[in-house]
């Protein structure tokens, strides 16, 4: 049976409308005085984005439960929050604000580098990522678990058994560290391309996420919104506002 067209509905003010589920992209949450990529925020200016979303009447999950409300044809008072990379300081930065908050979150994690650190970006600290231990810890305090890869690359420049170790290789790594299924899957660099979202959806996940997927759209190509330390409140509502203006409704998605 086809998927539903996506029906664009009017949403209550400050609420995401129609097929275009917003979804917050974060990395490492710690000391950010030396972060060349701004890709960390404190931990103060996390608990201050987390209840900038509450003070609007939403409140921040995992993007598989942000789905599973949306398939139900519910969930508008829902955004996914995703943390990328799975550094070690998610436990102890980003894990006791999203509980104080009432959040959960997605964390997608690399199965090949465990116990490592960020070897791929050339500038800036070397960032520990977390253990076999640290990702079950995680996973036991509700924390969705999903694969950033193997070894972060970029997958439009992998040839193929490369592709296959770092989407359904990554999966069933995580399947077996887990215990569970593994649903969702996040580009490295938010790069992707047909060949590589078909890779992804081939290999058995739900759904996939991306930064900016362009023409491609659907479950395995979800757009994200970046943030970071320079977030405050007014930042926030600006790319909120712009991300439901300039991203197109995503296929089969209420």
């Amino acid at each position: 049976m086809a998927a539903p067209a996506p029906v664009d509905r009017p949403a209550p003010a400050g609420r995401p409308a129609g097929g275009v589920p917003w979804v917050a992209m974060y990395h490492s949450v710690g000391d950010c005085s030396d972060d060349p990529y701004r890709v960390t925020v404190t931990p103060e200016r996390l608990a201050g984005q987390l209840a900038w979303l509450r003070r609007r009447g939403l409140r921040g999950v995992s993007v598989a439960e942000l789905l599973a409300a949306r398939s139900r044809g519910g969930g508008r008072d829902l955004v996914g929050l995703t943390f990328d990379d799975g550094y070690a300081d998610f436990l102890t930065g980003a894990l006791p604000v999203l509980t104080a908050h009432g959040c959960t979150a997605t964390l997608f994690v690399l199965p090949g580098r465990l116990g490592g650190d960020n070897a791929w970006d050339p500038l800036g600290p070397r960032k520990p990522l977390l253990s076999a231990d640290g990702i079950r810890r995680a996973a036991a305090a509700g924390v969705e678990i999903g694969s950033h890869g193997l070894t972060h690359v970029d997958l439009t420049r992998a040839d193929d058994p490369t592709l296959a170790a770092e989407t359904a290789g990554s999966r069933a790594l995580l399947s077996r560290l887990t215990g569970a299924p593994v649903d969702g899957f996040c580009y490295p660099y938010g790069t992707l391309d047909r060949r590589t979202v078909d890779a992804v959806r081939d290999a058995g996940y739900a759904y996939a996420c991306a930064i900016d997927p362009g023409a491609l759209t659907g479950p395995h190509a979800l757009p994200r919104v970046h943030v970071g330390q320079r977030d405050t409140p007014v930042r926030l509502s600006l790319k909120y506002r712009l991300h439901r203006l300039r991203r197109r409704p995503v296929e089969g998605m209420r």
